[in-house]
C-alpha cells in the first residue's frame, strides 16, 4: 500500500512541480484570486459532491481558513480553471470566503485531467463511476496507453481494464453504484447479464451479497456461453471492426446465416458523437 501511494505521489508531484514559489502571478505562482473568477473544470473526475462533507469544511475553513491552495490554470486573462481542488473551491464559497489562494500551472487538457485523477485517487474520493470514466477519458487523448496510465496513477493494468468494464452497465446500474446502494463488487457480477438492473434491485430488495449474485449471474453466463459459440471467423471479424473504429463490436446473424445485424457499443455521448461522424462519412 506505501509503494502505491509513493508511486502516486510521485505521479502527481511530476504533474505539478513547480520552478518557483513566487507571488508574481505568473506560471507556477502562488496568488491570491478572487472567487469569481475561478471556474470548474468539465472535465474533472469527481462530479459527487457531498453536501454534510462540504458544510463540514466549509466550518473549518470559516475557523482557520484555506491551508492548501488549490491548483488552477489560465482559461483566458482574468479566468481561471481548477485542475485539482474543486472540493475546497465550493466549501470556500459555503463559507463567503471572496478570495483564496491559487498555484497556476500550464497544462493541457491531458494533463490537467490526469492531475485532477491522481489527486482524487490520493484523497480516495472518487466513486468506482468517476474512476472508471476518468481512466476511459485519459485514454482516450493522445499519446497516452494502458502502460503509461498504469505508471501516472500508480494502479495495475488489470485494475484499470476492470473499472473501465463497468461502463458497459446499464447506466441505472451505474447510478445505483454511485449513490452506494450497491457496491462494485455487486456491479461486477452483474457485467454481461441481461436482466441485470432488475437483479440489482433484487440486490437491494433482499440484501443479497455478492456471493449470491455472483452464482445468479454465473448460471446465466454459462448458458450463454454455451449457447453463444460463434464461428471464429465472425469473432475474428469482431475484433478487426473493433479495432478500426475503437468501439466494442458485435456480429449477429439469423439462423439461416443469410442476414442479421452489427451491434456497436458507446458508453458516453462524446464516443456516440464520435461515431456519428464515422459513419457519417
Amino acid at each position: 500500500m506505501n509503494k502505491e501511494k509513493n508511486k502516486l505521489g510521485r505521479g502527481l508531484s511530476s504533474l505539478l512541480s513547480s520552478g518557483t514559489d513566487t507571488l508574481s502571478g505568473g506560471e507556477d505562482s502562488l496568488v491570491i484570486v478572487s472567487i469569481s473568477l475561478i471556474i470548474t473544470n468539465s472535465h474533472q473526475p469527481r462530479k459527487d459532491f457531498k453536501k454534510e462533507e462540504l458544510q463540514d469544511l466549509a466550518s473549518s475553513i470559516r475557523s482557520q481558513g484555506i491551508l492548501q491552495p488549490i491548483v488552477v490554470r489560465k482559461k483566458s486573462e482574468n479566468l481561471y480553471e481548477i485542475i485539482a481542488g474543486e472540493r475546497r473551491w465550493r466549501a470556500a464559497q459555503i463559507a463567503g470566503i471572496h478570495e483564496i489562494p491559487v498555484i497556476i500551472k500550464n497544462m493541457d487538457d491531458n494533463q490537467a485531467l490526469q492531475a485532477a485523477l491522481i489527486e482524487n485517487i490520493q484523497r480516495e474520493n472518487l466513486n468506482p463511476v468517476e474512476e472508471a470514466r476518468a481512466y476511459q477519458g485519459l485514454l482516450g487523448g493522445e499519446n497516452l496507453d494502458s502502460d503509461k496510465l498504469s505508471n501516472i496513477v500508480g494502479k495495475s493494468k488489470s485494475h484499470i481494464s476492470n473499472m473501465i468494464r463497468l461502463l458497459e452497465l446499464d447506466e441505472k446500474i451505474l447510478d445505483l453504484v454511485i449513490s452506494d446502494k450497491i457496491s462494485m463488487g455487486h456491479a461486477r457480477a452483474l457485467i454481461g447479464v441481461p436482466n441485470g438492473l432488475e437483479l440489482a434491485h433484487e440486490i437491494i430488495n433482499k440484501k443479497l451479497s455478492v456471493r449470491e449474485i455472483e452464482k445468479n449471474a454465473s448460471k446465466y453466463k454459462k448458458k450463454r456461453k454455451n449457447k453463444n459459440n460463434k464461428d471464429p471467423n465472425i469473432l475474428d471479424l469482431e475484433k478487426e471492426l473493433s479495432e478500426k473504429i475503437g468501439l466494442k463490436t458485435s456480429i449477429h446473424f439469423n439462423d439461416q446465416g443469410s442476414s442479421g445485424f452489427i451491434t456497436l457499443y458507446y458508453s458516453d455521448l462524446d464516443q456516440l458523437d464520435e461515431l456519428m461522424k464515422k459513419l457519417k462519412k
